[in-house]
């Protein structure tokens, strides 16, 4: 089967995965999102996953809390969530391995980078926990960081909204959405696609990103076959 991509970095929300619960994780969500999962990897196309962990930790709730042993707690909840969408692509019958940027050998490898190439050669998916391993850094940022050092074709960026709009289009019916963009676009105007850190880093090393709507995870799979879903994100903003 004809694709687009054949090597994708999918960047996951905690939030996606809550489902319409506001908090920890939804598995008829999850299980949707494997399934998709699995018609790519079926199809041939190696896939590593980042996800967050907004549906459990969204960092300081209130003041007092170190900066620092916020961000660790937050590395802490994107591990639960990869071990969960672990046991659920397994589920499905994917090999799948977990990696984290902090080291917990006794329930997942620490991150290598060419071990993480060799997983992803072999068919399985490797889904990256605990961001970089840094405070003061988004998982957004860890997406760009391991799609760039595991060499893939595509970052696809899940999110709950089916594309980038000039403003929110929950608050305004009248916002204009993008098919293309480039990323001085989503610097200069600030659209909040992904924190800066990762749009210049993705810029600098000319990392495609595709943002689409997870509220049906079957756009993973178009996404993938290269079907004109969300907004492409590129050095020169055309599709």
């Amino acid at each position: 089967m004809d694709v687009e991509y054949k090597k994708v970095l999918l960047k996951i929300s905690g939030e996606a995965l809550a489902g319409d619960k506001s908090f920890g994780l939804d598995v008829p969500t999850m299980h949707k999102v494997c399934e998709s999962v699995k018609e790519v990897v079926d199809m041939g196309v190696q896939v590593s996953i980042v996800v967050g962990g907004g549906n459990i930790w969204r960092g300081r709730s209130g003041g007092g809390m170190d900066r620092t042993r916020a961000d660790h707690m937050g590395m802490l909840a994107t591990c639960i969530n990869a071990l969960g969408l672990c046991s659920e692509l397994e589920n499905c019958g994917v090999d799948t391995r977990v990696q984290t940027a902090i080291e917990m050998r006794q329930i997942a490898e620490p991150y290598i980078r060419l071990k993480a190439i060799r997983h992803l050669q072999k068919g399985r998916v490797v889904i990256f926990g605990a961001g970089t391993g840094n405070p003061f850094m988004s998982t957004d940022t860890a997406a760009a960081l391991r799609a760039i050092e595991t060499e893939a074709d595509v970052i696809l960026l899940a999110k709950k909204v089916d594309a980038v709009y000039d403003s929110d289009p929950n608050i305004n019916p009248n916002a204009k959405k993008y098919d293309a963009l480039s990323f001085s676009d989503i610097l200069s105007h600030e659209l909040g696609v992904m924190d800066s850190t990762a749009a210049s880093m993705c810029r600098d090393n000319d990392m495609p990103i595709l943002v689409f709507g997870l509220d049906d995870p079957k756009n993973i799979v178009r996404a993938v076959k290269g079907e004109k879903i969300g907004t492409l994100v590129t050095k020169e903003g055309i599709r």
